[in-house]
């Protein structure tokens, strides 16, 4: 594996629009794996975006099998929500921001389309846990961080227990 690390808040990268995914090769395929390794190397890890790690690619994977049975692992290659309903605040963390929690308004329910690994088209509905995942790490892509999309940092951000 590559000497990857999760860049935090401030840093210029986390602000910076990923590009698309043109081609799958062997070397992407091995980013996949370490990208999917770093994820569940962290405690309560369920996603992740390559801008975390440095890397300007709309790529994400997400995994909330842990926390909700029947759910399996994405990896999401230039993903895109197509619709999204039923607008809820959700406490969120985040990787890149470690020592703050906060509350941000996401839709509960989503449509997503994605390509796969073998570049084929993807599309699911979801909600819950895996919605508000899912347009978490989309926001990694365009340079969108949660603290961007609180309404009040005095209210809605709170420091993590260690």
């Amino acid at each position: 594996m590559k000497p990857y690390h999760i860049y935090t808040y401030p840093d210029p990268i986390l602000k910076k629009i990923s590009e698309p995914v043109q081609r799958i090769d062997a070397e992407f395929r091995t980013f996949i794996k370490d990208l999917d390794e770093i994820m569940h190397q962290q405690p309560g890890g369920i996603g992740i975006a390559a801008p975390q790690v440095g890397v300007l690619k709309c790529v994400i994977i997400i995994d909330v099998s842990r926390k909700i049975q029947g759910k399996a692992q994405l990896v999401m290659i230039n993903p895109v929500i197509t619709a999204e309903s039923d607008f809820r605040i959700f406490r969120e963390g985040c990787m890149s921001i470690p020592d703050f929690t906060a509350n941000v308004r996401r839709a509960n329910t989503i449509k997503v389309e994605w390509f796969d690994l073998d570049m084929k088209v993807n599309r699911i509905e979801t909600d819950g846990l895996e919605a508000v995942c899912i347009q978490h790490e989309v926001d990694h892509l365009n340079g969108i961080l949660f603290l961007d999309r609180v309404s009040s940092l005095k209210i809605d951000v709170f420091r993590r227990k260690k």
